[in-house]
């Protein structure tokens, strides 16, 4: 195991790229061939992304109701989650969600919404000027994850409007994926990233692990994301919603998580790879350790329907690893301003609460 350790490092750090095969045997590590596999994982990081850790955040736009029955998703409409529900939020709360975010000390706020995808009329007038709104605060940029892009056009149109980046996640292989979701197909999905390339938009596509998938199905989903090229990888780890059908999935182990996050980070060497959803379920005592596995980025705040760390706690533990959380050492606690009663509040999310 050492011997194929040493030689796909050399193979990525050569710019080169490693094989299906190689993948899947690298999957294989246990005990110190598995330290020796993260600390792999953290030289190509550290060689391809530098010490600079990305934070980014993401405010629940448009909250339940949603059409698709992914099976991960407490939004979806056809499962009794119990979620809060409400339309599309304004202008003021977009502007308190980017204030938050930048306390938070996040680079990006995202727009979310919960449904299938963007289509032409009134709901995409609002979004693109919501945008708009966003792009115009200063200090963060404008991202969103509205589903599925069915018509080219619409992509130009958000790059007008000024986003930078679009969340569209394949969630995991093409193989396994009709047993997460039955709605939509993956081609769908691939054809909204393949549309957010042509307009120029940044590209931020990943998976949740956990949902029952094969090792087979982790490569394959980070081959097809080699193939397409995408910018930034979200890897979320299944953090089972009660009323979902993946209620009762049982979570993978910290060591688990971390062997998946460093494997990918050898099939994805320049990529962002954020550790987005589950984290704190599923790493525990552990999350420090994803970057030294090769995570580059994660998010900030806490989640849709449960609570996530503070952010100066992940401000502290990046600066306790050597890395850069691009957060200046004397920055303040953020501070959250109680909502307005009868007002949604807005969550920060996690990818896997995403459709």
């Amino acid at each position: 195991m050492r011997q194929l350790i040493d030689r796909c490092l050399e193979t990525v750090l050569g710019g080169g790229e490693i094989s299906r095969e190689d993948a899947l045997s690298l999957f294989e590590a246990e005990g110190p061939d598995l330290v020796d596999l993260m600390a792999a994982a953290n030289r190509i990081r550290h060689h391809f992304r530098g010490d600079a850790i990305h934070l980014c955040s993401i405010v629940n736009a448009k909250s339940g109701s949603c059409s698709e029955d992914c099976g991960f998703c407490s939004q979806s409409a056809h499962f009794d989650t119990g979620i809060p529900e409400y339309g599309f939020i304004g202008d003021d709360e977009i502007v308190a969600g980017a204030r938050r975010a930048i306390q938070d000390g996040s680079k990006a706020l995202g727009l979310v919404a919960a449904w299938r995808g963007l289509k032409r009329g009134p709901t995409l007038d609002r979004v693109l000027g919501a945008i708009r709104h966003l792009a115009s605060q200063g200090g963060i940029l404008a991202d969103a994850s509205l589903g599925i892009i069915e018509e080219p056009g619409i992509a130009h149109d958000l790059k007008a409007a000024g986003l930078h980046t679009y969340n569209h996640n394949l969630e995991t292989s093409r193989r396994h994926f009709p047993k997460v979701c039955g709605t939509h197909d993956y081609d769908e999905r691939v054809r909204t990233l393949e549309h957010l390339r042509a307009a120029g938009i940044r590209r931020c596509s990943g998976g949740i692990f956990g949902m029952g998938e094969a090792v087979e199905d982790r490569v394959d989903l980070a081959l097809e994301l080699r193939r397409l090229e995408v910018e930034v990888v979200p890897l979320n780890f299944l953090n089972p919603m009660e009323g979902t059908p993946l209620e009762g999935q049982e979570p993978i182990s910290p060591m688990e998580v971390l062997k998946t996050i460093a494997v990918m980070r050898f099939l994805l060497p320049r990529q962002e790879i954020m550790i987005a959803g589950g984290r704190e379920v599923n790493l525990r005592d552990l999350q420090p350790m994803m970057f030294i596995a090769g995570a580059s980025a994660t998010m900030a705040g806490a989640y849709l329907t449960t609570g996530g760390r503070k952010a100066e706690d992940d401000w502290r533990m990046i600066r306790d690893l050597g890395l850069d959380p691009g957060i200046p050492p004397q920055a303040p606690p953020a501070r959250r301003a109680p909502s307005k009663a009868g007002a949604p509040t807005l969550p920060v999310l996690s990818a896997q609460d995403l459709a």
